[in-house]
């Protein structure tokens, strides 16, 4: 007779001890497990306005079609983001939201046990995108929060072959201005593939934010990732794209998987990008917003880092499990984010007036409680 059947013995070093990624917790789950309606979700940086009405027609017209297999090679939308970035049409590659992309990325450049670069407090897909590839992971802490870019390009040896950079870094809202970047890829040898993670760019109207897209001329060894899950409000439909030389465009779309990304998925982003009064009026509203739910923190005596993207996080100084639970019950689910070394913060997406306001009640009612 055979020996009992063990999957986790059979799974690859490092599989094991990693925890599936949370996506947080949907509002009809909430509802049901605590009776409650009318909640509202601050957690997972979605544009609260949704996506442009334009998309939604369009969709609406495309949805009998979706018997058909999409275009594999994605030619229009790629035609659309070569008018809109001034690249060629071999310099892109599309994803499943820019997750599959930097997921691509670590596949195609890491060897096992060499080294991967990343930021304490940086998107957490950097780091299992490492993992999956049994990279030898260099966590360079962070400075107020941000990347400490001098640190990570002096952490750079013969055997370092990937470096993820998130601006603005996701969950803190930190972000690196030109000067820093530049200093840090003028450092970094050639060898070393260097991501820029632009998910938040079009949130972002700081002077000195750059868009490195613009610099791919000058860094051969540069990919600049985006998505279209956040201003352009399409995150259900997971769509994303990175942006590099030929060369590197040529070797992602090798291990891309056929037909990535869904037919609905690459029309929408189409209009999406066409509608740039949407993409404005989003903008504006988030700004608006930010002040109004930083003003309210800070009217509760709780500091907030400062942040560039469409989200605070916001400091309790103490353990924050107690405070995330009270505002589930209340009907107000943010992002718990200990997984990233910060285990007194909550991350609140910006909202809508109306959802702001609820955010901030649940917030003071917490420290009527004596929760915070």
């Amino acid at each position: 007779m055979s020996a009992e059947f063990d999957a986790y013995s059979l799974a690859t070093s490092g599989i094991r001890d990693l925890t599936p990624y949370n996506p947080g917790k949907p509002l009809e789950e909430l509802e049901r497990q605590y009776g409650i309606s009318g909640a509202i979700k601050v957690a997972s940086n979605e544009n609260p306005l949704g996506p442009s009405p334009r998309v939604v027609e369009l969709i609406n017209r495309q949805i009998s079609s979706i018997h058909r297999y999409p275009d594999g090679a994605g030619h229009e939308l790629k035609k659309t983001l070569v008018v809109r970035h001034n690249v060629g049409m071999d310099q892109i590659c599309l994803g499943n939201g820019s997750n599959d992309l930097l997921d691509m990325i670590a596949r195609v450049f890491v060897s096992p046990g060499k080294a991967g670069i990343i930021s304490r407090h940086a998107f957490i897909v950097y780091y299992l995108s490492l993992v999956y590839v049994h990279a030898d992971i260099r966590i360079i802490d962070a400075k107020d929060y941000g990347h400490d870019l001098s640190a990570m390009a002096a952490a750079v040896d013969t055997n370092t072959q990937l470096m993820y950079i998130a601006n603005p870094n996701n969950p803190t809202g930190t972000w690196s201005r030109t000067g820093e970047l530049r200093t840090l890829l003028n450092h970094v040898p050639s060898s070393v593939i260097v991501v820029v993670d632009e998910a938040y760019a079009e949130y972002v109207v700081e002077p000195e934010y750059p868009n490195c897209i613009d610099w791919l001329s000058e860094y051969p060894n540069l990919i600049v990732t985006r998505t279209f899950s956040k201003i352009f409000g399409l995150a259900g439909l997971r769509i994303g794209y990175s942006v590099s030389s030929p060369e590197i465009s040529n070797l992602l779309n090798r291990v891309r998987q056929p037909f990535n990304c869904n037919s609905l998925a690459m029309a929408a982003a189409i209009e999406a990008l066409e509608d740039r009064e949407h993409v404005e009026y989003s903008r504006k509203m988030n700004l608006e917003q930010m002040r109004t739910l930083c003003m309210g923190f800070s009217k509760l005596g709780l500091n907030v880092i400062d942040s560039v993207g469409n989200f605070v996080c916001v400091d309790l100084q103490r353990p924050s499990a107690q405070a995330y639970e009270s505002l589930l019950r209340y009907g107000v689910i943010v992002r718990p984010i200990g997984v990233y070394d910060m285990p007194n913060h909550l991350r609140v997406s910006v909202g809508t007036e109306a959802e702001n306001i609820r955010v901030l009640d649940g917030f003071r009612q917490l420290q009527e409680n004596k929760v915070i």
